[in-house]
Formats: C-alpha cells, structure tokens, sequence
C-alpha cells in the first residue's frame, strides 16, 4: 500500500511547457506516472508529446481535470504566479497539490494557507522536491513520482521517509534502496517556513497505513514542527521511527540554506529538537550516513 499516491493516480502538470516542467514530466512518464494533462494558459489544444505519448495541454486546471480525470497537480510555476495556481487546483477540487516552486513570498503563502481551510485539497510543498510511491518494475518503474526525486533510488517496500530536505529525502532514500530495503512512499515536505503538510501529518498517514512498517523522519533547525511530530509519535506511533536533525553547527540567526532554517528566540534549535527526539524514543542518526543503519537497528 502507500500513502497520498498510487501508481494510478492521475496527475496533470501546471508549467508543463516551460524547460523545468517539461523536463520532469519527461521524466514522470519514463518512469511511469500516469501523466494525463498538462496546463498553460493560452496553450490550450497543443499537445506535449514524449515517448510516443501525447498529453493535452489546457487552458485552466478544471478544465484539465474534467477532461482527464486528473485527480493530482504538480506546480513548475514560476513564483510571482505560484500561489495563484497552487489556489487553481485548490479551486478545480483536486485531492493533491505539489508545488515544487523554490522562492513563493511567505506572504503568497500564509494567503493560501488560509484560503484552503476547509477546503479537501492537500498540499504539499513549497520549495520541495515532491512525493514518490515506486512501483513494482525495474529501478520502481511504474510507480507514482510527482516532482523531482530521481525515480531510480527508490524500491518498492515498507518504509516511508518525510523530510524538510530534498537532498536528504534521497540520501535516506538511496540508503534503504543499497541495503535492498524498500519504500511504500516518500515525501519532500519542503523547507518553507509556511507549508502546506507537516512532518505530523505524513507521520499520521504513515502510522495509519498497514503496509508501512518502519519511518524515516529528516528534520532541521527552525520553527517547532519536528518537536509537536515527536510529541505525538511518543503517545501515538506504534512503528518505529528514526530521524535526523540537519544543521547541528548553524550559527542563531542567520537563514541556512532553507528558508524555514532560522533560530531565533532560542526557539527550533537543533539540541532542543533531537532532545525532544529522544524523550519520543525516536533513533537519532548523528550524522546522514547512518539514517537507514539507525531504523533498521531499530526493527
């Protein structure tokens, strides 16, 4: 089983014809991805061809999904318009948005954020590298791969990985897959300080789905997520869970990397996170290369 994706799942593609939309949905369909739509405002009737597959392309989000049947979007939106098609596919009723937009204002984001209470749409992202389910053929072809994540790591299995981290969803990923350990699905939550799905939600959805039996969860300095997700695993979690805090050595105050990766007040530090880590009886990887090593010790 899996969480959120399935190899059927049908997903159309909202920047399919700029160069970075078009090169990933390439890839989505090499892989397997039922890629059914493609969305560019004023390029509606063309067609995206590749592999011998065309994708039509529409003019609107709901327009797409009444056609197709697409029930998931990936954004390859530049950032002044993403938050605009974020709200699109919000608005056409899809289950799941993707928005691998690096750069979105946070002030784009807490409008959004707000505009989607209530509403069924998830969304996951921004400035993440999206969600994979593998499938069953060779590399995990014919799974479910909606974003960036390089297809060929994953294998087919019962582990699933969260992380704030693009880099170290594939490190942990890779990590797994060499040790021929498996995955039911990953997913790059994304490093904004405003995002659309936390590190508590996927844990629940793992914790949930029967077919995951073990969890990889990657966190870094900033914000609170990773304490309020181990609190709940502490009281909640029946599987076991191993994680990792990046950014040991980060200076107060200063942005590393993501935007979302800032202590201040004394407040998302990385000792405060891996403590509350460790109260929850999560295994703490002291450095990347020992994620896979520190869960699988642990089943």
């Amino acid at each position: 089983m899996a969480i959120l994706v399935k190899p059927n799942t049908k997903v159309l593609i909202q920047g399919i014809t700029g160069s970075f939309g078009a090169r990933h949905a390439q890839l989505s369909m090499d892989y397997g991805s039922q890629i059914v739509a493609g969305v560019t405002p004023g390029k509606g009737g063309q067609f995206f061809e590749h592999g011998g597959k065309k994708v039509p392309i529409f003019d609107t989000v709901a327009e797409a999904a009444r056609h197709t049947g697409a029930t998931a979007s990936a954004i390859f939106v530049p950032p002044p318009f993403a938050a605009d098609a974020i709200l699109e596919g919000v608005d056409a009723g899809l289950d799941l948005v993707v928005a691998i937009t690096e750069g979105i204002p946070v002030n784009d984001m807490v409008k959004v954020k707000r505009a989607m209470e209530g509403k069924r749409t998830r969304l996951i992202g921004p400035n993440c590298p999206g969600i994979v389910t593998p499938g069953e053929g060779k590399d995990s072809q014919g799974g479910c791969r909606i974003g960036i994540s390089p297809g060929y790591i994953h294998k087919k299995g019962n582990i699933g990985v969260v992380s704030r981290s693009g880099t170290l969803t594939y490190e942990a990923v890779w990590q797994l897959t060499s040790r021929g350990v498996g995955q039911s699905t990953c997913v790059g939550i994304g490093g904004d300080p405003v995002n659309g799905t936390s590190h508590l939600d996927v844990i629940k959805l793992f914790n949930a789905d029967p077919e995951t039996n073990g969890i990889i969860m990657i966190g870094e300095i900033g914000g609170s997520a990773e304490e309020e997700a181990a609190e709940w695993i502490k009281a909640n979690c029946k599987k076991p869970v191993a994680g990792f805090i990046a950014g040991t050595t980060a200076p107060a105050g200063r942005r590393m990397g993501h935007a979302g990766a800032i202590v201040s007040g004394g407040k998302g530090t990385a000792e405060a996170k891996i403590a509350a880590f460790k109260a929850a009886g999560i295994g703490v990887a002291v450095t990347p290369s020992e994620m896979a090593d520190t869960l699988l010790k642990m089943m």
